[in-house]
């Protein structure tokens, strides 16, 4: 079998409002559990308590992208603001 080999460049990676679309996806998963908690044992009825389970995991699991995303978007800020800084200073010794 041959190695697949790509016939083009892959795109730049598209950036955006990162860190609003990770807290808006936790706060989506924690209203969805909220909302299906009145209905507890409905799902325990029927074996669907996972549902439930999952909206939780998502929201925690949503805690710990937000603080991981807010310390990317800090750590490329710093990044750029360091290149600027360089720039600056390779600037003003000509």
């Amino acid at each position: 079998m041959a190695k697949w080999i790509a016939k083009h460049e892959a795109p730049a990676p598209l950036e955006g409002p990162i860190v609003a679309t990770v807290t808006g996806g936790t706060i989506l998963w924690f209203v969805m559990f909220l909302a299906q908690l009145p209905f507890y044992g409905w799902f325990a009825d029927r074996d669907l308590l996972w549902w439930v389970w999952c909206c939780a995991a998502g929201g925690f699991l949503g805690l710990i992208g937000l603080w991981y995303v807010r310390g990317r978007d800090a750590a490329l800020k710093r990044h750029a603001a360091a290149l600027a800084a360089q720039d600056e200073e390779s600037g003003t010794s000509d």
